[in-house]
C-alpha cells in the first residue's frame, strides 16, 4: 500500500522539490504552502507521515507540532520537523526529549540537509528498507 505524506513549507521551489523527490519513491504526496490549514489537512486526510517546516509565515510549526500531538486522531502520526534556525531546532529538541511519549514519533532535521538523508529517514520512520 502506497504511504500518504504532506510536507508543509512556506518556500515554493523545496516544497515541489520534496514533492518530486517523494513522488519517485513511489509516495503519495501532498502539499501545503500555508501552515493555517496544516492542522485541519492532517486531521481529515490522516497520512502516513507529515513533513513540517517550523518556520511557516503564517503560522509557528511548533504550534501546528503540539496542536497535533495533543489531538487523540493525529497524536500517533509522524512527524519529521525541520528548520535552519539553531535555536528553535534546540527548543524543540528540547521539547521532544522533555516529554518523550507524547512526541515519541517526532524527528527533528537540521537545514541544510542532503535529500538522500531526508529521504532515509523518511524510510526508517515508515518502516522500509533502505534501498
Amino acid at each position: 500500500m502506497t504511504k500518504r505524506i504532506l510536507v508543509v513549507d512556506d518556500k515554493n521551489e523545496l516544497l515541489h522539490l520534496m514533492r518530486r523527490v517523494l513522488e519517485d519513491e513511489e509516495y503519495q504526496v501532498s502539499i501545503l504552502q500555508e501552515g493555517k490549514d496544516a492542522y485541519t489537512h492532517v486531521k481529515t486526510q490522516l497520512p502516513d507521515l507529515l513533513i513540517l517546516d517550523l518556520k511557516l509565515g503564517d503560522v509557528s510549526g511548533q504550534d501546528i507540532l503540539k496542536l497535533l500531538k495533543d489531538d487523540r486522531f493525529t497524536a500517533e502520526i509522524p512527524i519529521i520537523v525541520y528548520t535552519a534556525a539553531v535555536l528553535e531546532a534546540e527548543e524543540v529538541t528540547r521539547l521532544v526529549s522533555g516529554d518523550p511519549h507524547r512526541y515519541q514519533a517526532v524527528h527533528v532535521v537540521q537545514k541544510p540537509f542532503e535529500m538522500e538523508s531526508l529521504l532515509a529517514l523518511v524510510q526508517h520512520v515508515l518502516h522500509e528498507p533502505v534501498s
